[in-house]
């Protein structure tokens, strides 16, 4: 009684009426997303500029996404959520960007065909995982990792039903792929066989049918 009325006394006006505000955004996106059927993420950089090789691979990969019956999910912004977002809608696909609100780099592209904006990274993440069938992480900086490694520990820890988490590009991931090898499994930090949670495809028709031998259509 004593710890539950200290986060009682703990909450102002402010921060009770906070919880309206995150629950409103959890209906909405749940209600958005729950029509968008076998998605797809598609993770990488904001920083990426069209012409870039990456840019090029993640477009080229959502068009292909769409031909095998997935609809794509992104964060919504530029660079390579851009070109998801682009790949996806150009082949006629349902194209989601889940914008996040942030003082800068981050800005709504045009190409998603199905908008919601988040003001809470936490439910953000969140609808990240539950609406998607697997993961595709393209080159990208603490966002992307953050990602990424949320998704290994979620599967890891059995807190989700494990998807396919394909890192495309295998140039940027090699050191960090040693790395874990090298160090982390060496000092006993991760089982031999979380290194198996994850899989390198750089051909986007691979990674379409990779994705394909897990998922019922």
């Amino acid at each position: 009684m004593e710890d539950r009325q200290y986060l009682i006394d703990a909450l102002t006006p402010a921060e009770s009426w906070r919880i309206f505000r995150i629950m409103a955004e959890f209906v909405d996106a749940i209600d958005t997303l729950s029509r968008v059927k076998r998605a797809v993420t598609i993770f990488g950089s904001a920083r990426v500029k069209p012409g870039d090789p990456y840019y090029d691979k993640a477009q080229d990969l959502a068009r292909k996404l769409v031909e095998g019956g997935f609809s794509v999910i992104t964060g919504g912004g530029p660079g390579i959520m851009e070109a998801g977002n682009r790949g996806a809608a150009e082949a006629g696909g349902t194209s989601v960007g889940m914008n996040i609100q942030l003082p800068y780099e981050q800005k709504p592209n045009p190409y998603a065909n199905v908008s919601i904006n988040y003001h809470y990274f936490f439910i953000r993440k969140v609808m990240f995982v539950k609406y998607a069938v697997a993961y595709v992480i393209l080159p990208g900086g603490f966002g992307t990792m953050d990602e990424l490694f949320e998704a290994l520990t979620l599967i890891q820890t059995r807190r989700i039903k494990g998807f396919p988490v394909i890192l495309m590009g295998g140039d940027y991931w090699r050191g960090l792929i040693n790395w874990l090898k090298n160090t982390m499994l060496k000092e006993d930090m991760i089982s031999r066989e979380d290194l198996d949670l994850f899989t390198i495809i750089d051909d986007p028709d691979e990674a379409v049918k990779h994705i394909q031998r897990f998922v019922i259509m």
